[in-house]
């Protein structure tokens, strides 16, 4: 490391070139080839999948995807001919597109159920000849726009479905909200503006580059379509925060008399070490995710990995070739005069943090048994969590598709947002009787509100063909009822009720959901567990100890707990909902669970290797482990407190974009970073090693030989620079 950081300061000119045209270049060459972002939930192995897969062989014009075209009228009724000439004018428009395979329009013969009660809404089943996630953006805003030149002389057109979610937009970014806010409270923390811009400068270079390398990579891999902006997200927080460390330990040498190169060289080889490792860990556990066989997850794991590699890469290069630049100019002038004069500081610890860790010391067991109890009661909702998928109903309420979602909801029922579908393979008269048999019996099932008529699809050269319905559920796609219905269909109604050797599949928007869902579920002990294995294994390498590496598992589920109650509590509950600007309550994405624990775990091992490596540092400098913990605390808190305030509101920035997905990873992000930089780090872990003792530091002679030694304190002789001698320091006096 030390190496690696001389020949950045000597070369700074290189460096900083060499990252400039990197960026230029990736941003231009992505610029021009554009990025290929797709979501896709079909799992193999499952019903939906499956029954996806017997459409594409057998009537693959049908296995597209379905889009609800909704059309109301607030006076008169839309069978008034000139109503009726004007709807079935943009069908028309909307049949010619090149991605539509057919209409079913609601003034055909078997369309009457498509017309409500009163009249006034009516919705046509759009059928593409391919799935959403080939669609592109600009397809999608056209097949939008195709079908709203309808809503003209009172009637209203709003679509429904993948495609018209896609052709919704992009929420609005608030990276630069973030990224303010990141800025004042940098100016606060070290009151230089020059120095306060140096993380955000650095993250912001290597951000730029990681997300376009992430949009390269989209056309080789399967990336979901909020995989930029949440690797934005992990990339902002963790880049300024690894800035940070390294420039605070820049400042405090510098403060401590050493010249500008011995100062930046130490602090890679300190603060670098721990940013280093630090990362390494935040990328395991991203891409532990692999350990799910889940291949949406696939990409995203690798675009948020990337974007952390990038901000590690850019604190240990870019960031020390600055500094050679700035050299005591990161300091204020107040601190620049001081040091001028010749007086230096022999200490790096707050006097505030100082007061707290020597509280701390007296009642350790009192305060901490605190701490972990409020965790553990904010963690309570956590086990009423409900996995799923948040239906239309959920979307910005000027959007097209929750306009369609009401409007379908006050006509038919809110059932007819996300319709089940029955799928079966025919060889013979017998079977297609079979299956007409078990649709009556789904349209018997309580908790069905209709059933269409069974449509058979005829197989090509004399194959079997396939037998497709509908089924209309009481409850909306994300309601309990309608995933207890989905489950009582498949394990009790249709095996029941089939004959004639018929095999009947249940796919549909919905049950892919619902399939993902339980996929996701009976995953996550296995990913959870290879997570903090192989986390556990680092540390304990790191540290020489099991008892550390153990509490800050502990500690990590502890906080991921607690900040997955944080969003059951509010987009599952309803609590304090309304203030965030969410209208409607539904169940948590089934993913979101997942990515989250990977990033508290990743992000909460962050704040847990740099205080618990500046208390190793003590550990070895004094023998001591109270005086460790104390020393290590009062030195460290300042620091991480502002690291975590940092990334509280770059993530809570990202509730303001009115996208649910990325406002549940805001909230959830923001809440578990507060708890952990407030509680965990500030209180539980450095009273749990107060009363631990000299077991912190215990590991078997036997496993201390076996492992590596991964030295994470860095060369630098703290007693040393504690006796140098103040001498006058050469400094820039420049604004």
């Amino acid at each position: 490391m030390r190496a690696l950081a001389g020949w950045c300061v000597r070369h700074r000119r290189l460096v900083v070139t060499g990252w400039v045209v990197a960026l230029i270049g990736l941003s231009v060459i992505s610029q021009s080839v554009g990025s290929s972002y797709k979501d896709s939930f079909s799992l193999n192995g499952t019903q939906s999948f499956e029954a996806l897969n017997l459409l594409k062989k057998v009537a693959p014009k049908a296995s597209g995807d379905r889009e609800q075209i909704v059309v109301a009228v607030k006076q008169g009724k839309l069978t008034e001919p000139a109503v009726r000439s004007q709807v079935e004018g943009m069908l028309t428009k909307v049949a010619a597109l090149g991605d539509v395979a057919s209409i079913a329009s609601p003034y055909e013969p078997a369309g009457a159920a498509q017309i409500s009660s009163s009249g006034q809404i009516a919705f046509a089943n759009v059928t593409l000849n391919k799935q959403a996630v080939k669609i592109t953006t600009s397809e999608a805003k056209k097949f939008v726009d195709t079908a709203k030149t309808g809503a003209k002389h009172g009637v209203q057109v709003e679509i429904e479905g993948q495609v018209a979610r896609a052709a919704n937009g992009q929420s609005v970014s608030t990276v630069g909200i973030g990224a303010a806010a990141a800025l004042v409270v940098l100016l606060l923390v070290f009151g230089s503006l020059l120095a306060a811009t140096l993380p955000l400068l650095t993250a912001g270079i290597a951000l730029g580059s990681s997300v376009a390398v992430i949009a390269l990579l989209s056309h080789l891999l399967n990336m979901a379509s909020f995989s930029s902006e949440l690797s934005l997200l992990i990339g902002l927080g963790v880049g300024v925060d690894y800035a940070l460390f390294i420039v605070t330990r820049f400042r405090q040498g510098l403060q401590r008399g050493k010249p500008t190169d011995e100062a930046i060289i130490d602090a890679i080889d300190t603060s670098g070490r721990a940013v280093m490792f630090a990362g390494i860990i935040v990328c395991i556990a991203l891409l532990g995710m692999f350990a799910l066989g889940v291949s949406f997850l696939y990409g995203v794991a690798i675009a948020a990995s990337i974007a952390v590699l990038f901000t590690v890469f850019a604190a240990l290069t870019l960031l020390p070739a600055l500094l050679g630049f700035f050299g005591t100019r990161v300091l204020g002038r107040k601190a620049r005069r001081r040091l001028g004069s010749g007086q230096l500081t022999n200490s790096d610890e707050s006097p505030g943090w100082g007061r707290w860790a020597r509280t701390l010391r007296e009642r350790p067991a009192l305060i901490a048994g605190a701490a972990a109890a409020l965790m553990l009661v904010l963690a309570g909702p956590f086990f009423s969590m409900r996995l799923g998928s948040a239906d239309a109903g959920s979307d910005p309420a000027a959007s097209t598709t929750r306009k369609a979602y009401d409007l379908l909801a006050k006509g038919f029922g809110p059932g007819y947002n996300g319709p089940l579908q029955l799928v079966a393979q025919v060889e013979d008269p017998a079977q297609q009787a079979a299956f007409t048999k078990v649709t009556a019996a789904v349209a018997r099932t309580s908790g069905v509100v209709r059933v269409t008529a069974p449509k058979v699809i005829l197989g090509q050269a004399g194959k079997p063909g396939v037998a497709t319905a509908d089924v209309y559920p009481a409850g909306s796609p994300q309601d309990a009822s309608t995933t207890n219905l989905l489950h009582d269909l498949r394990n009790q109604v249709v095996p029941n009720s089939s004959s004639s050797g018929l095999h009947v599949l249940i796919g549909g928007q919905t049950a892919i959901f619902d399939d993902f869902s339980t996929v996701l579920s009976n995953k996550l002990p296995l990913f959870i567990g290879v997570v903090v294995l192989l986390s556990f294994l680092l540390l304990t390498a790191v540290f020489r100890s099991l008892l550390i590496p153990f509490m800050a598992a502990l500690m990590n589920l502890l906080t991921a707990g607690a900040s997955f109650g944080l969003i059951t509590a509010v987009f599952q509950w309803g609590w304090a909902a309304s203030l965030l600007g969410i209208d409607k309550t539904g169940p948590i994405e089934a993913f979101v669970p997942v990515m989250m624990f990977a990033i508290v775990f990743g992000l909460s091992m962050d704040y847990q290797v740099f205080l618990v490596t500046r208390i190793y540092e003590e550990w070895h400098r004094r023998g001591d482990n109270r005086a460790a913990v104390t020393h290590g605390l009062a030195a460290t808190g300042r620091t991480i407190t502002a690291a975590g305030a940092i990334m509280v509101l770059v993530f809570g920035a990202f509730i303001l974009g009115g996208e649910r997905v990325i406002e549940l990873f805001g909230l959830g992000l923001a809440g578990a970073v507060l708890l952990d930089a407030l509680v965990v780090r500030s209180v539980l872990v450095p009273g749990l090693m107060l009363l631990a003792g000299k077991a912190n530091w215990w590991l078997p002679r036997g496993l201390d030989r076996l492992l590596p030694h991964l030295n994470v304190e860095g060369s630098v002789d703290q007693d040393d620079l504690d006796e140098r001698p103040p001498r006058p320091v050469l400094v820039d006096q420049a604004a």
